[in-house]
């Protein structure tokens, strides 16, 4: 018997499928023909008629069914991209996300005519700024990254009502979430690098010589890309504040965190949520997402309109509010995204919220005992997620990349790879608290047979994979000069 199944059949493109004559619809002959050419502007007639695919009705579903099949997702098998949570999403917040009176409702409703949704959000934000321990929160942005461009905003905001114009530079040090950087030098600040010490945690004198008076912020993922938590994080804050500074925390590792350690209690400022990571919305092709912010008091008045404010038992949204950085997202936000977390947090409740912490934080070293002897751990076991190394593999030709693909034959979808840039080879395994024990050890199998394999037979990993619908290519080149334009073939 092989190790892997032979290569399977190609899924033809729907166009291949087409037979000339063998439609799917029937398009009635109008009561009083025109000509296109008679009612339409010459610029908007096309040379010929749309090479359209001819495929009736059920053989179009066929092909759809098949392709279905093909994707991998959490529902079918342990999804662990490190530092994303890739977790089980409970289908009772798709229930109630699809409710009539939420999923009907138009953006510019009156506020009279939105009570219930308004009254969502106002509570949800009270649940967040508590979960956080902060003051104030907006649900608008709409993703993680645009969390953190709204919480720098407000941090610029900030230093600009005080005349503090010198303040330009934003500290990221080398285990931040990866778009930090981007989002500081998006907003108009300086990125200043600071480098871990060899825990892999803030090193505090590379803190205090990059702090200064032209320091606006510092941005701390907080637990790590490498799923430490900062265990100086209260000297780190007295730092950050003695410099005139604010301390921006990055909220994507929360699930590590979520009912029992609060970041506005060790002395964080500003901090942006993942709904769609920490409370549990599907990232169904890269979205829709959430990136709530949360600030404390003194940043209030900073942030984006509406606010959603309780008046005598009704809700209304706020406009009027002078010192706010604007809108940041064309209505309120993802309010599905929303009704998710809302649905999540309200049936696990207090006990619940810390138990999904401290189950990720379990799997995730239960997971990292398995497979320490093989794949070592630069910086140690951490919290959430295991970040570990392939670079034993390296004097058998094999990298990580190889380990990744060949994953993808036993099943799995492979984990991060190459990030954080701190750790080389890079493995960043998150298997999140919905995993049982029994597929962490699938998972686990999986990969010690693969470093069996890298030491006796590491061709399986370097041409790997071969039983997946797209087996391996030139990635570079692919990403360089896609090819993603069907031709019909000359007859």
């Amino acid at each position: 018997m092989p190790a892997f199944p032979l290569q399977p059949i190609p899924t033809p493109l729907i166009f291949e499928r087409s037979r000339e004559g063998r439609p799917g619809t029937s398009v009635p002959k109008p009561i009083a023909p025109k000509r296109a050419a008679d009612v339409l502007p010459k610029g908007a007639l096309c040379a010929a008629a749309p090479d359209l695919p001819e495929v009736p009705e059920f053989e179009v579903v066929r092909h759809y069914i098949e392709l279905s099949l093909k994707n991998h997702h959490v529902d079918r098998a342990l999804y662990p991209l490190g530092s994303c949570t890739m977790k089980y999403n409970p289908k009772v917040n798709e229930d109630m996300a699809r409710l009539p009176g939420f999923l009907d409702l138009h953006p510019m409703a009156p506020d009279a005519q939105a009570q219930g949704a308004l009254a969502l959000m106002h509570e949800l934000g009270e649940w967040l700024t508590e979960i956080g321990g902060m003051d104030a929160i907006t649900l608008q942005p709409s993703a993680g990254a645009q969390g953190e461009m709204t919480g720098i905003f407000l941090v610029a905001a900030y230093h600009r009502s005080r005349g503090d114009a010198a303040r330009k530079v934003v500290i990221v040090p080398d285990s931040a979430h990866g778009t930090n950087p981007a989002t500081a030098a998006l907003a108009g600040f300086t990125v200043r690098g600071i480098k871990s010490n060899a825990k892999g945690l803030t090193d505090l004198a590379a803190l205090k010589a990059a702090l200064g008076p032209d320091v606006a912020a510092l941005m701390l993922t907080n637990p790590s890309t490498i799923g430490r938590f900062e265990t100086e994080v209260v000297e780190v804050a007295k730092l950050v504040h003695d410099a005139g500074a604010l301390l921006y925390m990055d909220g994507a590792n929360m699930n590590a965190l979520i009912g029992i350690t609060r970041p506005g209690d060790f002395g964080v400022d500003v901090m942006h949520f993942n709904l769609h990571k920490t409370f549990a919305t599907p990232h169904g092709g890269g979205g829709p997402g959430s990136g709530p912010v949360a600030v404390k008091k003194f940043l209030e008045p900073f942030l984006p309109v509406p606010v959603v404010v309780k008046e005598d038992g009704r809700y209304r949204r706020v406009w009027d509010r002078k010192r706010s950085i604007g809108k940041v997202h064309g209505y309120f936000g993802n309010f599905g995204v929303m009704v998710r977390a809302y649905t999540y947090i309200a049936k696990l409740g207090r006990e619940g919220i810390r138990e999904t912490a401290q189950g990720a934080v379990l799997n995730a070293n239960y997971l990292a005992a398995r497979i320490e002897h093989k794949y070592p751990m630069p910086y140690g076991r951490g919290m959430h997620e295991c970040v570990a190394t392939g670079t034993p593999f390296k004097q058998y030709g094999v990298k990580t990349l190889d380990i990744a693909k060949r994953l993808l034959e036993f099943g799995f979808h492979a984990p991060t790879i190459y990030f954080p840039l701190i750790v080389p080879e890079a493995l960043m395994i998150e298997p999140t608290e919905t995993e049982t024990k029994d597929d962490l050890d699938r998972f686990a199998d999986a990969l010690l047979q693969i470093a069996e394999e890298a030491e006796k037979s590491p061709e399986l990993l370097t041409s790997a994979p071969r039983t997946t619908p797209v087996s391996r290519f030139d990635e570079a080149a692919a990403a360089r000069n896609p090819n993603v334009r069907w031709v019909r073939p000359k007859r």
